[in-house]
């Protein structure tokens, strides 16, 4: 019996197995179409999505479109390459006036063009090269801008040409164990570095530790790093070495020139936490002794309920004795933003506290002082004399600013802010910026198509001891 037993289970099988094998075979195709991927590629749904807006020049691959790829090629040291070249940039003339209340009225047409090029080699390889052909920075002067000065009627009334040729950007950027693949071909080695040298911009904390579009570094970068109670550590040791450009307290026309010589090292990390992303940097400048300095600084960006909110504190200290270039002393600035219920407008309010006099590391001509986050009021245009209405500078002063900012029309084409925003001084003032000061100013933005977008500001600010401040401007910016 046992015996019969064992037989008939296997003949039971294979009679189940006909009938499950019969019934498969009887679908209907369109029933097993339901439950398989298609062999046959599926059109992209591009139905109402905008037309993709082509740059000045596209060779190769073209930017962000679709359609198949080009082969590319194959290096020796295993990396695929499939060059593309794209030039775009970013063109902005303005007409301007503005009134500190102090030294004469300063109206102008200035003009800025900003064009790059960009070679592309792979998602992680590329070469960047961009001018800026009508505007250029002298240590002495500053930054000029091509155009025509119609105020004060002295000796630079008249037409400006401030025509360059240098690049401002060059620079390669690349992944090691991208370029040398075969040197790991099992991915066990982690080789994951990236690095960048040349002519390239450094910004950290936002622009108040560094903010600088244009200088030569050399700079490794490690992500992925795990970071106990984090998910990823990225760390960026770097070095610069020529067109170091930093403050000059001293120097109200042009308070950030070349520092001829100075060398910059530092290292910028960051890391994400469940609560915040945290970023840390330590800056050391050398200047031949009168501008050595330390920098550090730390900030977090996090939501906090409805909030969305940004804490930095950032320092300096000089090696031996405070300087133009360098000062002892520390910004504690916050951000908090909130967006209204029911719509895409967003409220504001900035602060900060500043604490000795803090100079940054790095900056730009254009950049102005470490407090153009704090509001437009405290921006500086980066274009032409229109300088910040408030003071951008952080000496022994405390202040914020308050403002709305609304959107308008379709994709949000109109954009409105009001803001209201003030300083106070914490101790006797030693120059006319740090004294108290309140104001107001308003945005308008309007963009036309999709490559245009026209800029008006005005602002008027009240000033201690001191003539009322006002000022306004038009600005084109045209992107291609």
């Amino acid at each position: 019996m046992l015996k019969n037993k064992q037989l008939i289970q296997p003949i039971n099988f294979v009679f189940v197995a006909a009938i499950v094998s019969s019934q498969l075979s009887a679908r209907p195709a369109e029933e097993e179409d339901k439950v398989r991927f298609s062999d046959q590629p599926a059109p992209l749904a591009l139905e109402g999505f905008p037309e993709r807006p082509a740059l000045l020049l596209e060779l190769g691959d073209k930017f962000l479109s679709t359609g198949n790829l080009q082969r590319g090629f194959t290096l020796p040291t295993g990396a695929a390459w499939a060059p593309s070249f794209w030039v775009f940039g970013t063109f902005r003339s303005a007409i301007q006036t503005f009134d500190n209340g102090v030294a004469d009225r300063t109206s102008e047409w200035a003009n800025r063009l900003d064009i790059f090029g960009n070679l592309y080699l792979s998602p992680t390889e590329r070469v960047v090269v961009g001018f800026r052909p009508l505007d250029h920075s002298s240590p002495r002067k500053g930054a000029r801008f091509s155009g025509y000065n119609f105020e004060p009627d002295n000796a630079t009334r008249g037409g400006v040409e401030a025509f360059s040729a240098t690049p401002r950007t060059l620079f390669f950027e690349g992944e090691f164990g991208e370029i040398f693949p075969k040197l790991d071909k099992a991915d066990k080695l982690s080789m994951d570095y990236s690095f960048a040298v040349g002519r390239q911009p450094l910004n950290l904390q936002d622009g108040i530790l560094a903010n600088d579009d244009s200088i030569d570094m050399v700079s490794i970068t490690r992500n992925s790093l795990r970071v106990p109670g984090g998910s990823t550590l990225r760390v960026s040791p770097f070095f610069a070495w020529d067109r170091v450009e930093r403050p000059n307290v001293f120097a109200a026309a042009a308070p950030n020139r070349r520092d001829k010589g100075a060398l910059i090292t530092g290292v910028d990390a960051a890391a994400d936490f469940p609560v915040s992303t945290v970023s840390a940097d330590l800056v050391y400048a050398s200047s031949g002794g009168d501008g050595d300095g330390f920098y550090a600084g730390i900030g977090s960006v996090q939501r906090i309920g409805k909030l969305n909110t940004t804490f930095r504190i950032n320092t300096s200290v000089a090696i031996e004795e405070a300087s133009a270039k360098v000062g002892n002393g520390t910004l504690l600035f916050t951000e908090l933003s909130y967006t209204m219920p029911y719509s895409m407008d967003l409220m504001y309010l900035n602060s900060f506290y500043g604490i000795g006099q803090f100079t940054s590391a790095v900056r730009d001509p254009t950049a102005g002082g470490p407090l153009g986050r704090v509001g437009i009021l405290n921006a500086a245009v980066g274009l032409g004399r229109y300088g910040a209405p408030l003071s951008n500078h952080a000496d022994d002063a405390a202040g914020g600013a308050i403002g709305y900012q609304m959107f308008f029309g379709e994709l949000r084409r109109t954009q409105v802010i009001l803001e209201i925003g003030g300083r106070i001084p914490t101790e006797t003032p030693q120059f006319v910026r740090q004294r108290a000061a309140e104001g107001i100013g308003a945005r308008f933005q309007q963009a036309i198509g999709r490559r245009v977008v026209l800029v008006v500001d005005a602002f008027g600010v009240l000033r201690e001891h001191t003539p009322n401040s006002y000022g306004g401007r038009f600005e084109v910016l045209v992107k291609f």
